[in-house]
């Protein structure tokens, strides 16, 4: 079963995939600035959080 596909159709197929990893990336980012209450979380575990946060980054 051998498919034939044309140039204009191969590169529309790249922008579609492109076009989905580029919203994927954005809704992820989106998320990232959300703020939420902390406030009962003690201080010690928030700073543990963050520093491996920023070691995975």
């Amino acid at each position: 079963m051998e498919d034939n596909y044309s140039i204009d159709e191969i590169l529309l197929a790249v922008d579609e995939l492109q076009n989905l990893k580029k919203n994927k990336t954005k809704k992820v980012s989106d998320n990232s600035n959300f703020k939420s209450d902390n406030s009962s979380i003690p201080k010690n575990t928030l700073k543990l959080i963050e520093e491996a946060e920023k070691t995975n980054n």
